[in-house]
Protein backbone atom coordinates (compact mmCIF):
# COMPACT_ATOMS: atom_id res chain seq x y z
CA UNK A 1 0.00 0.00 0.00
CA UNK A 2 1.43 3.38 -1.04
CA UNK A 3 2.09 6.09 1.53
CA UNK A 4 1.06 9.71 1.13
CA UNK A 5 4.19 11.85 1.08
CA UNK A 6 4.23 15.68 1.20
CA UNK A 7 6.85 17.11 -1.15
CA UNK A 8 7.73 20.81 -1.17
CA UNK A 9 9.88 21.74 -4.17
CA UNK A 10 11.63 25.11 -3.70
CA UNK A 11 13.03 26.39 -6.98
CA UNK A 12 13.36 29.13 -9.58
CA UNK A 13 12.44 29.21 -13.27
CA UNK A 14 15.91 30.62 -13.96
CA UNK A 15 17.67 27.66 -12.29
CA UNK A 16 18.87 24.96 -14.71
CA UNK A 17 19.60 22.53 -11.89
CA UNK A 18 15.96 22.88 -10.85
CA UNK A 19 14.98 21.45 -14.25
CA UNK A 20 17.29 18.51 -13.63
CA UNK A 21 16.01 18.09 -10.08
CA UNK A 22 12.37 18.07 -11.13
CA UNK A 23 13.04 15.63 -13.94
CA UNK A 24 14.94 13.31 -11.60
CA UNK A 25 12.26 13.56 -8.92
CA UNK A 26 9.42 12.81 -11.33
CA UNK A 27 11.22 9.82 -12.83
CA UNK A 28 11.99 8.46 -9.36
CA UNK A 29 8.36 8.91 -8.31
CA UNK A 30 7.33 7.00 -11.42
CA UNK A 31 9.49 4.10 -10.28
CA UNK A 32 7.93 4.32 -6.81
CA UNK A 33 4.30 4.65 -7.89
CA UNK A 34 3.32 1.64 -5.77
CA UNK A 35 5.26 2.94 -2.75
CA UNK A 36 4.58 6.69 -2.65
CA UNK A 37 1.52 8.82 -3.31
CA UNK A 38 3.09 12.28 -3.68
CA UNK A 39 1.53 15.62 -2.80
CA UNK A 40 3.81 17.95 -4.74
CA UNK A 41 3.80 21.73 -4.22
CA UNK A 42 6.16 24.28 -5.76
CA UNK A 43 7.52 27.23 -3.81
CA UNK A 44 9.29 30.34 -5.10
CA UNK A 45 12.96 31.18 -4.84
CA UNK A 46 14.47 34.06 -6.84
CA UNK A 47 18.12 33.61 -7.74
CA UNK A 48 18.23 37.17 -9.07
CA UNK A 49 15.45 39.22 -7.46
CA UNK A 50 16.93 42.52 -8.64
CA UNK A 51 17.32 41.45 -12.27
CA UNK A 52 15.88 44.26 -14.45
CA UNK A 53 13.38 43.77 -17.25
CA UNK A 54 15.07 42.35 -20.34
CA UNK A 55 17.53 40.35 -18.27
CA UNK A 56 21.26 39.96 -18.76
CA UNK A 57 23.50 37.80 -20.92
CA UNK A 58 24.02 34.56 -19.01
CA UNK A 59 27.78 34.33 -19.58
CA UNK A 60 28.29 37.87 -18.32
CA UNK A 61 26.01 37.25 -15.37
CA UNK A 62 27.72 34.03 -14.30
CA UNK A 63 31.15 35.61 -14.72
CA UNK A 64 30.18 38.58 -12.55
CA UNK A 65 28.25 36.61 -9.92
CA UNK A 66 30.55 33.63 -9.43
CA UNK A 67 33.89 34.97 -10.66
CA UNK A 68 34.49 32.17 -13.17
CA UNK A 69 35.77 32.64 -16.70
CA UNK A 70 33.58 32.48 -19.79
CA UNK A 71 35.24 29.21 -20.79
CA UNK A 72 34.52 27.68 -17.38
CA UNK A 73 30.91 28.82 -17.69
CA UNK A 74 30.67 27.18 -21.10
CA UNK A 75 32.00 23.88 -19.71
CA UNK A 76 29.44 24.02 -16.91
CA UNK A 77 26.71 24.84 -19.43
CA UNK A 78 27.48 21.75 -21.51
CA UNK A 79 27.53 19.57 -18.41
CA UNK A 80 24.11 20.91 -17.42
CA UNK A 81 22.76 20.37 -20.96
CA UNK A 82 23.87 16.73 -20.80
CA UNK A 83 22.33 16.18 -17.37
CA UNK A 84 19.07 17.75 -18.54
CA UNK A 85 19.03 15.48 -21.59
CA UNK A 86 19.36 12.49 -19.25
CA UNK A 87 15.92 13.35 -17.81
CA UNK A 88 14.41 14.09 -21.21
CA UNK A 89 14.69 17.87 -21.23
CA UNK A 90 16.18 19.93 -24.06
CA UNK A 91 18.24 22.97 -23.14
CA UNK A 92 19.02 25.21 -26.09
CA UNK A 93 21.35 27.41 -24.05
CA UNK A 94 24.17 29.21 -25.85
CA UNK A 95 26.45 32.23 -25.55
CA UNK A 96 23.42 34.37 -26.46
CA UNK A 97 21.19 33.05 -23.67
CA UNK A 98 19.89 35.48 -21.08
CA UNK A 99 18.86 35.29 -17.43
CA UNK A 100 15.59 37.02 -16.60
CA UNK A 101 13.54 38.24 -13.67
CA UNK A 102 11.09 35.53 -12.58
CA UNK A 103 8.86 37.21 -10.00
CA UNK A 104 5.77 37.33 -12.21
CA UNK A 105 6.30 33.70 -13.21
CA UNK A 106 6.16 32.82 -9.52
CA UNK A 107 2.96 34.83 -9.13
CA UNK A 108 1.39 32.91 -12.00
CA UNK A 109 2.49 29.60 -10.47
CA UNK A 110 0.83 30.61 -7.19
CA UNK A 111 -2.40 31.18 -9.09
CA UNK A 112 -2.01 27.93 -11.05
CA UNK A 113 -1.83 25.98 -7.80
CA UNK A 114 -5.44 26.90 -7.03
CA UNK A 115 -6.39 25.86 -10.57
CA UNK A 116 -4.80 22.43 -10.18
CA UNK A 117 -2.22 23.09 -12.91
CA UNK A 118 0.90 24.10 -11.00
CA UNK A 119 3.06 21.14 -12.09
CA UNK A 120 2.06 21.52 -15.74
CA UNK A 121 2.77 25.25 -15.73
CA UNK A 122 6.09 24.73 -13.97
CA UNK A 123 7.21 22.34 -16.69
CA UNK A 124 6.03 24.70 -19.41
CA UNK A 125 7.83 27.70 -17.91
CA UNK A 126 11.07 25.72 -17.82
CA UNK A 127 10.48 25.00 -21.51
CA UNK A 128 9.84 28.66 -22.27
CA UNK A 129 13.06 29.71 -20.54
CA UNK A 130 15.53 26.98 -21.43
CA UNK A 131 14.20 25.27 -24.55
CA UNK A 132 12.45 28.11 -26.36
CA UNK A 133 14.91 30.72 -25.05
CA UNK A 134 12.14 33.23 -24.35
CA UNK A 135 11.71 35.67 -21.47
CA UNK A 136 9.64 34.03 -18.67
CA UNK A 137 9.04 37.49 -17.22
CA UNK A 138 7.28 38.74 -20.35
CA UNK A 139 3.52 38.73 -19.80
CA UNK A 140 2.66 37.59 -23.33
CA UNK A 141 4.98 34.60 -22.93
CA UNK A 142 3.48 33.79 -19.53
CA UNK A 143 -0.09 33.97 -20.82
CA UNK A 144 0.81 31.74 -23.76
CA UNK A 145 2.39 29.22 -21.39
CA UNK A 146 -0.71 29.23 -19.19
CA UNK A 147 -3.00 28.68 -22.17
CA UNK A 148 -0.80 25.85 -23.46
CA UNK A 149 -1.35 23.85 -20.26
CA UNK A 150 -5.10 24.43 -20.25
CA UNK A 151 -5.39 27.50 -18.03
CA UNK A 152 -7.69 30.39 -18.91
CA UNK A 153 -5.56 33.00 -20.72
CA UNK A 154 -7.87 35.86 -19.75
CA UNK A 155 -7.61 34.95 -16.08
CA UNK A 156 -3.84 34.57 -16.41
CA UNK A 157 -3.60 38.03 -17.98
CA UNK A 158 -5.74 39.50 -15.21
CA UNK A 159 -3.43 38.05 -12.57
CA UNK A 160 -0.34 39.40 -14.29
CA UNK A 161 -1.83 42.87 -14.89
CA UNK A 162 -2.56 43.18 -11.17
CA UNK A 163 -0.40 42.67 -8.11
CA UNK A 164 -2.29 39.52 -7.08
CA UNK A 165 -0.20 36.87 -5.33
CA UNK A 166 2.73 39.27 -4.93
CA UNK A 167 2.47 39.28 -1.14
CA UNK A 168 1.94 35.52 -1.07
CA UNK A 169 5.07 34.91 -3.17
CA UNK A 170 7.21 37.18 -1.01
CA UNK A 171 5.90 35.58 2.17
CA UNK A 172 6.55 32.09 0.81
CA UNK A 173 10.09 33.07 -0.21
CA UNK A 174 10.75 34.48 3.24
CA UNK A 175 9.33 31.38 4.93
CA UNK A 176 11.65 28.98 3.14
CA UNK A 177 14.66 31.23 3.56
CA UNK A 178 13.89 31.41 7.29
CA UNK A 179 13.97 27.61 7.31
CA UNK A 180 17.52 27.67 5.99
CA UNK A 181 16.90 27.21 2.27
CA UNK A 182 19.51 29.37 0.54
CA UNK A 183 20.12 27.30 -2.58
CA UNK A 184 17.88 25.51 -5.06
CA UNK A 185 16.50 23.10 -5.91
CA UNK A 186 15.57 22.09 -2.39
CA UNK A 187 13.18 19.16 -2.03
CA UNK A 188 11.65 18.96 1.43
CA UNK A 189 9.81 15.77 2.35
CA UNK A 190 7.13 15.78 5.07
CA UNK A 191 8.57 19.02 6.51
CA UNK A 192 11.47 16.94 7.85
CA UNK A 193 13.80 15.54 5.22
CA UNK A 194 15.85 17.60 2.74
CA UNK A 195 17.13 16.42 -0.63
CA UNK A 196 19.35 19.15 -2.08
CA UNK A 197 20.35 19.84 -5.66
CA UNK A 198 19.74 18.22 -9.02
CA UNK A 199 20.28 14.66 -7.86
CA UNK A 200 20.38 11.72 -10.32
CA UNK A 201 17.24 9.62 -10.60
CA UNK A 202 18.78 6.70 -8.72
CA UNK A 203 19.67 8.93 -5.78
CA UNK A 204 16.18 10.41 -5.62
CA UNK A 205 14.74 6.91 -5.68
CA UNK A 206 17.10 5.70 -2.95
CA UNK A 207 16.34 8.58 -0.61
CA UNK A 208 12.60 8.54 -1.23
CA UNK A 209 12.38 4.81 -0.70
CA UNK A 210 14.29 5.16 2.58
CA UNK A 211 12.02 7.96 3.75
CA UNK A 212 8.90 5.97 2.84
CA UNK A 213 10.16 3.12 5.00
CA UNK A 214 10.61 5.45 7.97
CA UNK A 215 7.26 7.24 7.91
Amino acid sequence: MSKKIKIDFVSDIACPWCVIGLGGLEEALGRLHDVIEPELTFHPFELNPRMPAGGQNSLEHIHQKYGISFDEARVNRERIRARAADVGFTMNTSDDSRIYNTFDAHRLLAWAKGEGKQLELKRQLFTVNFTDQRDPGNHDNLVAAAEKVGLDPLQARAVLDSDRYADEVRADEHLWQSRGINGVPAVVINDRYLISGGQPVDEFERQLRKIAEEV
